[in-house]
């Protein structure tokens, strides 16, 4: 059995990423704690609401209630990108070169390192935003559709139309392929290459709950996500994606939901949170479970593996937090 280091945070802790070797939590109320020779705490917003990790550089980007997109470091060192009074930011995304993209409203904003910032407007408000793993591109969720804008160029803007509201989105791995999260508890893709004749459209759907948590495997073989009692994934390699293709269903457990996926960042083997509290890795070429966490106080909320993938950090509603030794 893996050995688990606990972690006692108080409230909700929203997400939790790995800074070099170090983990960081980041809660609701805007509080980054660091488990660096000890635990470490940042104050950093009146309330928290988005928080990725920029892979480039190893640090976090967050947005807040108090209008204010914070760069925050593994030192807990905090540098202010973009302040918008009255505003709340919800959406953030990190891209290559040190590009910064935020949302607020109907228009999303892309800063670019050197400070400069260029403002997407959109027809609806912006749920979501993703960078293009190559170029300077980004995609911006909305009701009844994608945008995808180039932004070091003046271009003209896609758009990618599905009826609904589209809640998150995310490019895959290699670029060919935009899924995004829906308010009807289904996932929507569109192919980006190949001629424009082709059928761009899929739909992933039959979930009982809507999608919060989303994951590609290390080469985007794979996608997984939340949403059933089951992680349900999706298969990526073949040209057409998962159109016509059933996915996996792993980590079946009656009917406990999972509440978050995350894949291993060097062997194909996902990680599974549930809303229970338990964690369970397992390895999609034969389907064998592992058991990294029994149940604990509430729903795993966010998980983060380390760069070799030894450790992984869990973060829950309730702050019953910790980091997993696979090793151990």
């Amino acid at each position: 059995m893996p050995t688990v280091a606990p972690l006692d945070i108080d409230g909700h802790v929203l997400k939790v990423h790995f800074l070099g070797d170090i983990p960081v939590f980041a809660t609701a109320t805007g509080t980054i704690h660091r488990l660096d020779g000890g635990e470490k705490v940042t104050e950093a917003h009146q309330g928290l609401l988005a928080c990725v990790k920029d892979h480039t550089n190893q640090t976090l980007i967050t947005g807040g209630e108090d209008g204010r997109v914070l760069r925050i470091g593994h030192d807990g060192s905090v540098t202010e990108l973009a302040h918008v009074p009255r505003k709340w930011i919800s959406v953030v995304a990190a891209g290559p070169q040190g590009a910064v993209a935020y949302a607020h409203g109907k228009s999303s904003f892309v800063r670019l390192a050197d400070g400069t910032t260029r403002e997407f407007a959109e027809e609806r408000t912006v749920e979501g935003l993703d960078f293009a793993p190559k170029g300077l591109r980004i995609a911006a969720a909305r009701y009844n559709g994608v945008t995808l804008h180039w932004v070091g160029t003046t271009g003209a803007a896609i758009d990618l139309d599905w009826k609904g509201a589209h809640t998150g989105v995310t490019f895959s791995p290699d670029g060919r392929f935009v899924v995004t999260t829906m308010q009807e508890s289904a996932l929507h893709g569109w192919k980006l290459d190949g001629k424009a004749s082709d059928a761009r459209h899929m739909r992933m759907t039959g979930y009982p709950a809507k999608v919060k948590s989303l994951s590609w495997s290390i080469k985007g073989k794979w996608l997984a996500s939340s949403g059933a009692p089951a992680a349900i994934v999706w298969p990526f390699s073949g040209k057409d994606g998962p159109m016509g293709k059933a996915p996996l269903e792993l980590g079946t457990r009656s009917n406990i939901m999972v509440t978050e996926v995350s894949f291993h960042p060097v062997e194909e083997v996902l990680a599974i949170g549930f809303i229970d509290g338990m964690i369970l890795a397992v390895r999609i070429a034969d389907g064998k479970e592992a058991l990294l966490r029994r149940p604990g106080k509430g729903a795993i909320t966010s998980m983060s593996w380390s760069t070799t993938g030894k450790l992984l950090a869990f973060a829950s509603e309730t702050g019953d937090c910790g980091v997993v030794d696979i090793a151990g």
